[in-house]
C-alpha cells in the first residue's frame, strides 16, 4: 500500500499534498528521453521542454486509464497558492499502451520553475469504461481529488514524481503567464 513511512510518495508529501493513500494497481513508467523518472530524483527545465513518454501496464487494451499531471508547489513551494497547477492531462488511454494513444484534453505545458523545488506529480487513474472529460477553465488551483470524484475515477491506480527547479543563468523567465 501506498502510504507507509518509507514509501517516496509520502515522504515527499505527495500522499497528503495531492492523493490520500493508495494502492497501486498498474505500472506507470515515465520518460524524459533516457531518462526514466523515479520517485524524487531531480530533473532539471531544459530535460523535461518536450511532453514525456508515458507507458501505462494494466491487463489489456479495453481497460482505459486517465492521466493527470500537476505541480502543488506553484508558484513557490512556500507559498503554493495556486495549487495544483494543472500540466497535462489524457484521458481514454488504453491498458499497455501510452499516452500517445490516449485523447489529450489539456496539452502539455514544460515545467518552468522559477522560484524553489517544485515537485511534478503524475497520476494515472483506471477508468470505468470510456468517458468524455472535459478540459477546466484554467490550470491554476486544479485539485486531483476533486477531479477523480466527478469524473467518478476512485482511488489512483499509480503515481509518480520528480523535482524540479530552475536552471543556475537560466534569465528572469517567469513559470506562469499572469
Amino acid at each position: 500500500m501506498v502510504g507507509g513511512d518509507r514509501d517516496p510518495l509520502v515522504a515527499g508529501r505527495v500522499v497528503g499534498d495531492v492523493l490520500d493513500p493508495f494502492v497501486r494497481t498498474t505500472d506507470l513508467r515515465v520518460s524524459y528521453g533516457p531518462r526514466t523518472i523515479s520517485n524524487g530524483c531531480e530533473l532539471k527545465p531544459s530535460m523535461v521542454v518536450h511532453q514525456p513518454r508515458l507507458e501505462v501496464g494494466g491487463n489489456d487494451m479495453r481497460t482505459f486509464y486517465t492521466l493527470v499531471m500537476v505541480d502543488p508547489d506553484a508558484p513557490s513551494p512556500s507559498e503554493p497558492n495556486l495549487r495544483e497547477y494543472l500540466h497535462w492531462l489524457v484521458t481514454d488511454i488504453p491498458g499497455t499502451t501510452g499516452a500517445a494513444f490516449g485523447q489529450e484534453v489539456v496539452c502539455y505545458e514544460s515545467p518552468r520553475p522559477t522560484m524553489g523545488i517544485h515537485r511534478f506529480v503524475f497520476v494515472l487513474f483506471q477508468q470505468l469504461g470510456r468517458q468524455t472529460v472535459y478540459a477546466p477553465g484554467w490550470r491554476q488551483n486544479f485539485n486531483t481529488r476533486d477531479f477523480a470524484e466527478l469524473y467518478n475515477l476512485g482511488q489512483p491506480a499509480a503515481a509518480v514524481y520528480f523535482n524540479c527547479q530552475r536552471e543556475a543563468g537560466s534569465g528572469g523567465r517567469r513559470m506562469y503567464p499572469w
